[in-house]
């Protein structure tokens, strides 16, 4: 007997998901199908409001209405940018408490490989805040990974022509890790051990 259409169709949509195959996403549509019409129209409803998270025109993060929180918080160190691949990123350093900056969350990584270039990522409205702003330092937190150091490597050469320090994050991360995986102390020792790239 072949797949009802529907859950089908489910299935695939499924599949679309980052590590999910097609057993686990034929596991999680009957596991979907087993459950409560209410909890499924919670789901569908959690889903259709995604549609209402756009990304901040400043810095790159989610926002759900113009400027993300970290953008209109004024409280916040505003000479201080770090320099993320993902939002999740910047909710790692959010977690810290020793942190009070502002982000700028890139979106991605260059992987010419997989035909990412630097179009493909949020560069140019970085180029935009140093420039109209009063930044003084950049950080560099893209993951210590062959992508993510191609894009800081990329990133310092971009920004030799302005007056900013830029530094790295220290190497108390593995090579190969990923920033929202790493525990807060790992990542407070990072910050605070960073390696000027370029002083100003």
């Amino acid at each position: 007997m072949e797949q009802f259409e529907t859950i089908e169709k489910l299935i695939n949509s499924l599949r679309k998901l980052p590590g999910i195959g097609i057993k686990s996403a034929e596991r999680i549509a009957y596991q979907i199908l087993d459950m409560k019409k209410d909890n499924i129209n919670e789901m569908i409803d959690a889903l259709q409001s995604i549609n209402d998270i756009s990304t901040c025109p400043l810095c790159g993060s989610y926002t759900e209405n113009g400027f993300c929180p970290f953008c209109n918080d004024q409280h916040r160190d505003q000479d201080t940018i770090v320099i993320v691949s993902f939002f999740k990123d910047a909710l790692a350093f959010e977690k810290l408490k020793s942190y009070h900056g502002l982000y700028h969350i890139l979106g991605g990584s260059l992987n010419p490989a997989k035909g990412i270039g630097i179009n493909d990522i949020n560069i140019s409205s970085l180029l935009k805040r140093i420039e109209n702003g009063n930044i003084k330092e950049i950080i560099l937190a893209t993951n210590p990974t062959l992508e993510g150091e191609t894009t800081a490597l990329y990133i310092t050469r971009l920004l030799e022509k302005y007056k900013v320090t830029v530094s790295r994050l220290a190497y108390g991360l593995p090579m190969g890790g990923q920033l929202d995986y790493a525990d807060e102390l790992t990542l407070t020792k990072a910050l605070e051990g960073r390696n000027i790239l370029r002083k100003e």
